[in-house]
């Protein structure tokens, strides 16, 4: 029974990315579904998977445990809250959070674990983008834990992600997933900036896009943005969750004591996408905070309008 609950993973956070991520770890263990939307759930029964009816159920069966959520607060509570691993999770258990939550959280969780001899890792991952990574088993995954848990955590954790970069102890993992993904929310903004003033100025942004990618303007922000700008497909990644992560990094910035000035002015610019209600669009959608102010929008030059009177 135990060898059984060794070779068995609690998957918990069936949204967007979970379900496919559950998908691809089915594909090589036994696993414990959970997620608040029941349809989800039966989704992963149909594929083999077993249902449980709250986190700790999850965790009774598996000496394995993920969290794939959206926020710091759903972290903790399937994490450590009523109900959750920590009720029925067993010493020697390994627990992989795999959502991007605040740093300092991640500390608490992993100091409320350990004292239950409970092995934890931060394990958050890139390579999102439309959902491809994840299905395809091609996210990168940055992870923070003592050796010995990492290793035990990189076969579930290969089955999800190709590239599994270990960066030092508890925390780094998140630590470097802010700091990358501040580096790509940062640049989109002036990506579209760029965009919108070439187009007020009278240029093609189809050209623009061509001499960017050659040029060293370019990066992954124009790269995954532009072709959005131009064929005005901003379906995707909401925006609600770039700014969250905005907001993570913020708090990051504030545990180190360090002020991020770009940061902050980037996160006032995200504020505004969401008042003017493009927050559940993709966060290339940025570009329409720009497209207002200059009375421009950035398209293709075949389909090229002026919002101009």
């Amino acid at each position: 029974m135990e060898k059984e609950r060794n070779g068995t993973v609690a998957f918990v956070g069936l949204g967007m990315m979970g379900t496919p991520m559950a998908e691809n770890v089915l594909r090589k263990f036994s696993v414990v579904a959970y997620d608040i939307a029941r349809d989800k759930v039966d989704g992963m029964v149909k594929l083999g998977a077993l249902a449980a009816s709250s986190p700790a159920e999850a965790a009774a069966g598996a000496g394995i445990q993920i969290c794939v959520v959206e926020t710091t607060a759903q972290a903790e509570s399937v994490i450590l809250g009523a109900g959750g691993f920590i009720d029925t999770a067993q010493p020697g258990d390994l627990v992989i959070c795999m959502a991007t939550i605040d740093w300092l959280a991640v500390k608490r969780i992993h100091a409320v674990l350990a004292e239950k001899g409970i092995d934890f890792v931060d394990a958050p991952v890139a390579g999102m983008r439309d959902n491809g990574g994840a299905k395809a088993a091609s996210l990168k995954c940055f992870i923070g834990g003592d050796v010995a848990a990492v290793e035990r955590a990189k076969p579930v954790l290969s089955t999800m992600c190709s590239e599994i970069v270990h960066f030092g102890a508890v925390g780094c993992g998140t630590a470097i997933k802010l700091l990358n993904s501040m580096v790509l929310q940062a640049n989109r903004i002036v990506v579209a900036e760029a965009f919108a003033a070439g187009v007020k100025a009278g240029l093609d942004p189809e050209r623009m896009f061509d001499l960017f990618s050659r040029s060293y303007a370019n990066s992954s922000a124009l790269q995954y943005d532009a072709p959005r700008y131009l064929t005005r497909n901003f379906d995707g990644i909401r925006m609600g969750i770039t700014i969250k992560d905005v907001d993570l990094q913020l708090a990051f910035g504030n545990a180190l004591g360090m002020p991020m000035p770009m940061v902050t002015q980037g996160r006032q610019v995200y504020q505004m996408a969401k008042a003017m209600g493009f927050e559940f669009e993709d966060a290339a959608a940025i570009v329409k905070v720009y497209e207002r102010w200059t009375g421009v929008e950035v398209r293709g030059t075949s389909q090229q309008i002026s919002k101009q009177s």
